[in-house]
């Protein structure tokens, strides 16, 4: 289960800098907190459905392209 928390972080990181945001932008767009965003990126937490989607539509895209 990492193991896919990793790949959803790296996914949302490489969306996000392909967008231009910094974790601050990303974290204060998605009402979450930065060190949470990080955390995310990282792999360290299992993130609700709820943030996935908020995370996406901050992201400009489906759900499904930042899905592992």
């Amino acid at each position: 289960m990492k193991d896919l928390a990793i790949k959803f972080g790296l996914k949302v990181r490489d969306k996000r800098r392909e967008l231009g945001l910094s974790q601050d932008k990303l974290a204060l767009l998605a009402e979450i907190d930065r060190s949470y965003a990080g955390r995310v990126e990282r792999g360290e937490v299992n993130i609700t459905l709820e943030k996935a989607y908020q995370l996406a539509e901050v992201l400009e895209c489906d759900l499904r392209d930042i899905l592992p």
